[in-house]
């Protein structure tokens, strides 16, 4: 793999030391357990789902194998040595045709190991390779700004050598990963899912990323601005460019239109789209190229970005009680009170895919750290999840994904509880996310 110039590696490791070092643990008592409780609550006919996740994915494998992807009759054979995994994964796949990455059966055969791959040497090859394909230490990626954990395309990739074709292979890796139904040891942040996907990104997107900054523009979004000329804000803002301060203005001419009420929709699209892409957008793109080389953009629109998430990362048994041990409650809610009772009753209740989503509605993403719910992280730190009490009985969950809170109104039955929780898990895109 290509490496860093002399001068952007020291200024690289510096940076990457650094955000290492913020990430060490802060040793936290744990909070009182919740008792085993009793799954008996009375049983209604669940409401219809919005989206049936389970038979989509049924679906998007019955139409790859209609069109012949990784049926081959050809094979698109991958011969590696662990000693150089890498570089012997990207000359292979890099090397590879169109045709090839589609329709070709993958066989991956390590270096002086005899035998037939019937899945398992394919199944430990895209384990080992995106443990270390993903791996911040190699520049391409970085951890995002809440937790170590979830990764990021990385504005310093820029100085990764031939940067350009390792985002195109890593894209590939991604899009064979998909056809062949092998999981990835890796878990990206919820605005790469939607790049992947060329999805619009939103406000709530921002929050996990920078939540000052999230805040400011939540305030300009919920606020009557007037003319804007009290605020002097414009559609242009500052960056720092290789050790420069520089303007970039957001629309052309952008540096001397004022914002105020009429046009701050569209300087909040601009500037959110700005804060997600800078730096980044070029090898973005790239990624994007070669993950579309593998598997048709048509055939992936079927999903949302929550549901890529879990078919690239897949869909991890959630320890109830490693969850219930390590969740603390705020304004009134205990570990006995009977809301939260029902709650856990719920969560027993539900599949592990609702689970899932649920987490996902909660902390913005699916993925759990290797130590358990023990090692959950917020924007700010170390963050256990957390229950509130908080609204009238009849409204909607609430989110906060930057402090992995659950708002969660004290519901007079465990039926209403549970319509209320499912359809938070069911809606995560329409609703409750600050």
């Amino acid at each position: 793999m290509g490496f860093l110039s002399k001068a952007a590696y020291i200024v690289w490791a510096v940076l990457f030391e650094q955000e290492i070092m913020s990430y060490v643990p802060i040793e936290e008592r744990s909070p009182q357990g919740s008792p085993v409780l009793s799954t008996r609550m009375p049983q209604r006919a669940p409401p219809p789902f919005r989206r049936d996740f389970e038979a989509k994915l049924r679906s998007f494998y019955r139409k790859l194998e209609s069109k012949g992807y990784g049926q081959g009759p050809h094979k698109l054979k991958l011969h590696i040595r662990r000693s150089h995994l890498l570089e012997d994964a990207f000359r292979r796949i890099m090397s590879a045709n169109k045709k090839d990455l589609q329709r070709g059966r993958l066989a991956v055969l390590w270096d002086t190991e005899e035998g037939l791959d019937y899945g398992g040497p394919s199944r430990e090859f895209f384990f080992l390779l995106s443990r270390e394909l993903f791996n911040p230490y190699y520049g391409l990626f970085e951890y995002s700004a809440n937790d170590t954990y979830t990764v990021q395309v990385s504005p310093l990739s820029a100085f990764v050598d031939n940067c350009h074709d390792w985002f195109r292979f890593s894209g590939r890796v991604l899009g064979l990963a998909l056809v062949h139904q092998y999981l990835l040891d890796a878990f990206f942040t919820r605005p790469f899912y939607k790049a992947l996907l060329r999805l619009p990104v939103a406000l709530s997107d921002l929050e996990s990323l920078d939540n000052e900054f999230h805040q400011s523009l939540q305030w300009i979004r919920d606020n009557d601005i007037g003319t804007g000329v009290d605020l002097g804000l414009t559609f242009c803002v500052t960056e720092e460019l290789l050790g420069r301060v520089v303007e970039r203005e957001l629309k052309p001419g952008g540096k001397n239109l004022i914002v105020n009420e009429k046009n701050k929709k569209e300087y909040l699209e601009r500037m959110i789209k700005w804060r997600l892409e800078r730096g980044v957008q070029e090898q973005t793109e790239s990624l994007v190229r070669g993950f579309y080389e593998v598997v048709d953009s048509r055939l992936v629109s079927v999903f949302d970005a929550r549901e890529l998430e879990l078919v690239i990362a897949g869909t991890a048994e959630i320890d109830t009680n490693d969850w219930r041990l390590n969740t603390e409650y705020r304004s009134g809610y205990h570990d006995n009170h009977q809301v939260i009772i029902w709650f856990w009753q719920v969560i027993e209740r539900f599949s592990n895919e609702q689970r899932l989503r649920l987490l996902q509605f909660v902390t913005g993403t699916s993925s759990i750290p290797y130590e358990g719910f023990s090692a959950l992280r917020g924007s700010t730190g170390p963050r256990r999840f957390c229950i509130e009490k908080w609204g009238k009985p009849n409204a909607l969950p609430r989110a906060h994904t930057c402090f992995n809170r659950l708002d969660l109104p004290p519901y007079p039955t465990p039926e209403l509880l549970y319509e209320k929780l499912l359809l938070a898990v069911e809606e995560t895109n329409t609703f409750g996310i600050e």
